[in-house]
């Protein structure tokens, strides 16, 4: 296994780093500096991890797992919900530690099993300081062969119930998200983010807001707008994205069908090389 070539710490933070949250008996998400993973399962019980945080964390991500499950009880798996740097950054300590099997969209594996690389962070898009500074996160890819298998294409999830996952490709092409209906919540990913990712500001303070893909790094626009779409119709009542604090209720609902209704100003960069 490696971690891509170019792994390096990314010294970025917020004022949620470090902590963690349950927004459900069974579903807790924990904030790695600016980014989000997330614990399906409650306490004592058989639990699942979705992504691995940022490049260099992977011992903050078991330190927080064992707080929450307790020591010699590690996953069951490991959900991808894309490979960016930023949500496979701890992957290679996890496997090692755990020992696990890990699960991604066939589309996501030639970036996972060290065949291609993604294209390079957009450093031009229209967006703020961390748009401005994004040549330097990685974008080569890892190579964990040998640990990672496809979904289940009847969109099942192995060794737990009641959980959905759902392609949702424009910000990568093999990007799925989780919805579990019974209580409708959603496990976004970076299909669409609850803080303004390109700003320094509004990602060090963790406002929460409705906002689409990180721009930086999505490619595929038009892709990403009918998902945003397509997660509007689900209505969901709780959503933990890949960035930004949980959002509930009506301000969420209303947050998500503007976006989807307006994506194409609100959204979409007047500028940049994906456009």
């Amino acid at each position: 296994m490696e971690q891509s070539k170019d792994n390096r710490v990314i010294p970025m933070t917020s004022f949620s780093s470090g902590n963690g949250e349950a927004v459900a008996d069974d579903v807790y998400y924990f904030t790695n500096q600016i980014v989000n993973v997330v614990m399906l399962g409650s306490p004592g019980e058989d639990w699942i991890l979705i992504d691995c945080g940022m490049p260099k964390c992977g011992e903050e991500i078991i330190a927080a797992a064992e707080k929450r499950f307790g020591k010699d009880n590690p996953p069951k798996a490991i959900f991808l919900s894309h490979g960016h740097f930023d949500h496979v950054g701890g992957i290679v300590a996890l496997i090692n530690k755990w020992n696990v099997p890990v699960y991604a969209h066939p589309l996501e594996m030639p970036f996972i099993t060290g065949k291609e690389e993604y294209p390079e962070p957009d450093s031009s898009v229209e967006g703020g300081l961390l748009a401005k500074l994004s040549s330097i996160y990685p974008h080569e890819p890892i190579d964990i062969s040998g640990h990672v298998y496809n979904y289940p294409e009847d969109g099942s999830l192995p060794d737990i119930k009641k959980w959905r996952w759902i392609h949702a490709p424009g910000h990568s092409p093999g990007q799925v998200v989780f919805f579990r209906k019974i209580d409708r919540i959603l496990i976004a990913a970076d299909a669409f983010i609850t803080v303004k990712q390109d700003s320094f500001y509004k990602v060090l303070i963790q406002k929460r807001e409705v906002h689409g893909p990180p721009r930086y790094l999505t490619t595929d626009w038009q892709a990403a707008w009918d998902t945003v779409k397509k997660l509007r119709d689900l209505r969901p009542s709780i959503v933990v994205s890949g960035h930004g604090q949980y959002m509930k209720g009506a301000t969420l609902r209303l947050g998500l069908k503007k976006l989807a209704e307006n994506f194409d100003t609100l959204a979409i960069p007047s500028h940049g090389r994906f456009v």
